[in-house]
């Protein structure tokens, strides 16, 4: 019966002491906070009066040709 008592003993004092260190002893390491940059969408290549004047250019020159 004694030996019982001191293994349940052991067996208590082992669990509790694994669940006290059972975040370890290291410190904690602070990661940096995610940032999310939204990707800007891209704008057309070129100014779209610049696709204007030159569509007014092509009719000038097409009316002129006739």
């Amino acid at each position: 019966m004694r030996i019982t008592k001191t293994l349940a003993a052991a067996a208590v004092i082992a669990v509790a002491g694994s669940a006290a260190t059972a975040g370890g002893l290291a410190p904690e390491i602070m990661e940096a906070p995610v940032v999310v940059v939204d990707p800007v969408a891209p704008t057309g290549s070129i100014n779209s009066g610049y696709v204007v004047l030159g569509l007014l250019a092509a009719l000038v020159a097409a009316s002129g040709s006739f």
